[in-house]
């Protein structure tokens, strides 16, 4: 069937070049977030593509994890049988947190009982339970299809921000992750513009459009890993307001970011913009959210 969508294209090129790849790899290669290409490979496989989409799971160090998650401190939910797997369900599949459901806390319906037996009076419902912990992933992406779920090339309105520490291009500036990760980050180059690179790549610009390369390089510094794509909230602020988020491309010549930087390493990685031909770049700024806070970097340009 033909592949209309560009981005669907991209990816299923990208896919056709490597024959196997974790799904995390090939977003790195094609500068997107690992969750969207999920979502369109699934979609994409529904189609009749020559395409599967699997997950490959360590059975032993799944139970080993689950065995060793927190226990509520709040009153203990009886022992409860195993449950079955549900229909359709897939052997091995991830073991992410599916609702529990609790028995109704309303009246139940009244039930048959011998002639002459005592109604007992209905069961005070139990205490509820404690709110899950936030789930970090959802702290750094948002809510599936929310606006945090926009396209990379669509640039976003700022938020409020308290004042970031700032620098020049070379300099290496420190901050923390969401997770506490003790980073430094610097911004090593800003080639702009770069429609050279990005036409070499087998990309197009639109008339009055322009690209603009960024090479930065991220250290932890810290014990605990950072778990997400470095340049995934790395934007351009432009002269007159305007903040640019990265376009979801890779250059070939340009290596991009990959996802993770382990306690003790060093990252380095490549991202793409495309900007108004007319625009003035005057700033890169680096958030680990998509609202900019007082973790956030900013480096000015000349």
């Amino acid at each position: 069937m033909p592949v209309s969508d560009p981005v669907d294209a991209r990816l299923l090129a990208a896919l056709a070049d490597v024959g196997k790849v974790a799904v995390h790899e090939l977003a790195a290669r094609v500068g997107m977030d690992p969750r969207e290409v999920a979502y369109r490979l699934v979609g994409l496989s529904a189609t009749g593509l020559p395409l599967l989409v699997g997950v490959e799971s360590d059975p032993n160090g799944l139970r080993a994890a689950l065995a060793g998650a927190p226990a509520w401190t709040g009153p203990q939910p009886q022992p409860q049988p195993p449950a079955q797997p549900r229909p359709g369900q897939a052997h091995g599949a991830p073991s992410g947190p599916y609702p529990v459901h609790a028995p109704p806390s309303g009246p139940h319906p009244a039930q048959s009982a011998p002639p002459g037996a005592v109604p007992q009076a209905p069961q005070a419902p139990h205490t509820a339970q404690p709110p899950p912990a936030a789930d970090p992933v959802l702290s750094t992406w948002g809510p599936p299809q929310s606006a945090a779920w926009a396209r990379g090339d669509q640039p976003h309105s700022p938020g409020p921000a308290a004042p970031s520490p700032g620098g020049r291009p070379g300099d290496v500036l420190e901050t923390r992750g969401l997770e506490g990760e003790r980073l430094a980050i610097q911004l090593l180059e800003v080639q702009d513009p770069a429609d050279f690179l990005f036409g070499a790549a087998g990309y197009r610009l639109d008339r009055g459009e322009r690209a603009v390369v960024v090479h930065t390089e991220v250290t932890n510094r810290g014990t605990v890993p950072f778990a997400s794509l470095p340049d995934n909230y790395l934007e351009l602020l432009t002269a007159d307001g305007g903040v640019v988020a990265k376009a979801p491309v890779s250059l070939t010549s340009r290596p991009p970011h990959k996802i993770g930087v382990a306690p003790g390493e060093t990252a380095g990685g490549h991202t793409v913009y495309v900007v108004p031909e007319s625009a003035r770049i005057t700033a890169v700024r680096w958030s680990p959210r998509p609202e900019p806070d007082e973790r956030s970097l900013t480096w000015t340009l000349e």
